[in-house]
């Protein structure tokens, strides 16, 4: 992939030394991103759909049962638009008009078309897992042909995309400086509780340290 430039769509333009069109700052958002929201045309009505993706190399990959009308809908040339968000911090600012978030994005938008290559297909359902779980897809059962043919996987270009960050403390009015109000950014942070065992887990069966590892690199 060249690097992107910015098109009508999207290109930022309010606040626009917030937007980033290199594919290192928008590659960097998608991959710790874990969920997109996938907007489509499905018989002449507009729809947004959460879903998990994943991201290798120029590509991103979603996918869903067979039967599933996002996956018929852009499988048969319904334009997507996918949207990521990361949030970092609650801006408190001394007026409600100046309070914000800080954040990272990114939009994309596409055509995409239903994986037919059977080791493509394993590879992005490997991918997915491991997104979500690194050392997982080795640890368990791979999917069965009939799994495996149930299963739609949807392949879209990164080509028309771009991110929008925001980082830094509130702008407040100059006036406003002097208010005996507080002001601030709360950092926002993903973390993970204790581990809860399937209630019919064998009792020999100890958390993976993969799955120990990961909860203590989000600490």
């Amino acid at each position: 992939m060249s690097e992107p430039q910015p098109t009508e769509r999207t290109k930022v333009n309010r606040l626009a030394k917030r937007g980033f069109y290199d594919k290192a700052t928008i590659f960097s958002i998608l991959d710790e991103g874990i969920i997109c929201q996938v907007g489509f045309i499905f018989n002449g009505r507009p729809f947004i759909i959460p879903t998990a993706y994943v991201r290798l190399n120029d590509f991103i990959y979603i996918h869903g049962a067979k039967s599933n009308q996002m996956i018929n809908a852009i499988n048969n040339g319904s334009e997507a638009c996918f949207t990521v968000t990361l949030l970092d911090g609650y801006v408190l600012a001394r007026s409600a008009f100046h309070h914000s978030m800080n954040y990272r994005s990114v939009v994309m938008f596409g055509k995409g078309k239903i994986v037919e290559d059977q080791q493509e297909k394993i590879n992005a359902l490997k991918a997915f897992t491991e997104h979500v779980m690194p050392g997982r897809w080795d640890d368990v059962r791979k999917p069965s042909e009939k799994e495996l043919y149930a299963t739609g996987v949807l392949r879209f270009p990164i080509e028309e995309a771009s991110a929008k960050i925001r980082t830094g403390p509130a702008v407040d009015d100059k006036d406003d400086y002097e208010l005996n109000v507080w002001a601030g950014v709360l950092p926002v942070k993903t973390m993970f509780a204790e581990p809860q065992r399937d209630e019919r887990l064998k009792k020999e069966i100890v958390e993976p340290d993969y799955l120990l590892n990961f909860i203590s690199s989000k600490m």
